[in-house]
C-alpha cells in the first residue's frame, strides 16, 4: 500500500514534537493550587485563597457541595468549608477538568468527532473510571477520574495529521485489520496515545497519568517501571472500552480496539460487562455538563 514517503513522515514527527512544546502550561494559579493540594500542611484555606483567582472554579466548587449529590440540610457559601466538606482529591478533579476543558471543547474532524464530542467522551471516561474504581476497589477513585479524563489528550496534538492521512489510515484499518493506533503509528510515526504521554510531562502531571493516556489502549504493554499503576490503568481501559461500545464519542477510531480479557479478569468482572454498561448508561445520562 502507497503510504507516506519518509521525508513527509519525519517533516510531520518534527512537527509534532514542536506542537507539543508550544501547548501552553497550566495556568500559573492552576499550578499553586495543584501544589497546595497535594501539600499535607495545607489547609482549605490556602487552598480557597489560590482558587479565587477564578471565579468560574469557586461557583463549580460551590455548586458541587451544594448538589443533590451531597444532599445536606444547609447551604455551603463560604469556599474554604466546601473545599474542607469535598475534599482535597476531589477538589483537584475539579481543578483539573476546568483547566483542560478549553483544550478538549472544539471539533476534532481528523477522529471525526463534532464540537464537544472529545469532551464529552473524556468526561464519560471519567465519572465511570471513578464509579468502576470504587466498584472493584481498584486504588483511589480520584485518581481514575483524572486518568480518565485525560487518556485522550494525544487527539488535541495530532487531529490536523491525521486528518493529512486519514484515507492511508483508514486502508489500513479497514483493508489489512490494523488498529488505529497502530495505523496512526506506521503512518505518522506517533500514535495519539503516545502524544498524549507527552502532553502530560509538558504538563507535569504525576506519571500515573503518562502511564494511563500512553497504554490506555494497551494494558498488556504497560512496562515493569509502571505496575504500580496497573490497576488504575485497567480501571480507564475497561471504562473508556465500554464507552466507545455505548456510543459515547465515538469516532473515526472508535470500534477498532477491543476491551482486554486480562484487565477485565484482573479486576474481576469478566462476566459484568453487561451489567457495568447499564449502569454506566445511568452515569452518561447524568452527567454533569456544567462545563459546556
Amino acid at each position: 500500500m502507497q503510504g507516506l514517503d519518509d521525508r513527509t513522515r519525519d517533516l510531520i514527527q518534527r512537527r509534532v514534537l514542536k506542537r507539543v512544546k508550544d501547548i501552553p502550561s497550566l495556568p500559573q494559579f492552576v499550578i499553586e493550587t495543584l501544589k497546595k493540594l497535594d501539600d499535607p500542611k495545607s489547609s482549605a484555606s490556602d487552598v480557597g485563597n489560590t482558587l479565587r483567582k477564578d471565579e468560574s472554579l469557586v461557583l463549580r466548587v460551590l455548586r458541587l457541595a451544594n448538589s443533590a449529590y451531597y444532599g445536606l440540610s444547609r447551604k455551603i457559601t463560604v469556599v474554604p468549608e466546601a473545599i474542607s466538606y469535598l475534599g482535597f482529591k476531589t477538589v483537584k478533579s475539579i481543578v483539573l477538568a476546568a483547566s483542560v476543558y478549553k483544550f478538549m471543547d472544539g471539533a476534532f474532524t481528523g477522529y471525526s468527532l463534532d464540537r464537544g464530542g472529545l469532551w464529552r467522551h473524556s468526561q464519560g471516561v471519567a465519572a465511570t473510571s471513578r464509579y468502576l474504581c470504587e466498584k472493584v476497589h481498584a486504588g483511589d477513585p480520584e485518581e481514575a477520574y483524572i486518568g480518565g479524563l485525560m487518556h485522550d489528550i494525544g487527539k488535541i496534538v495530532l487531529n490536523d495529521y491525521v486528518r493529512f492521512g486519514y484515507s492511508i489510515i483508514l486502508r489500513l484499518v479497514e483493508e489489512d485489520g490494523v488498529p488505529f493506533c497502530d495505523a496512526e503509528r506506521q503512518v505518522l510515526g506517533f500514535d495519539h496515545a503516545q502524544v498524549g504521554g507527552l502532553v502530560m510531562e509538558q504538563w507535569n502531571l504525576p506519571d500515573a497519568y503518562s502511564y494511563v493516556t500512553i497504554y490506555h489502549h494497551t494494558p498488556e504493554g504497560l512496562p515493569p517501571e509502571g505496575e504500580e499503576y496497573r490497576k488504575v490503568l485497567d480501571v480507564v481501559h475497561v471504562a473508556n472500552s465500554l464507552c466507545l461500545m455505548l456510543g459515547l464519542g465515538i469516532g473515526a477510531d472508535g470500534m477498532q480496539y477491543n476491551v482486554s480479557t486480562d484487565s477485565l479478569e484482573r479486576l474481576g468482572i469478566a462476566d459484568k460487562t453487561e451489567e457495568l454498561m447499564a449502569e454506566f448508561v445511568d452515569i452518561i445520562s447524568a452527567m454533569d455538563d456544567s462545563f459546556k
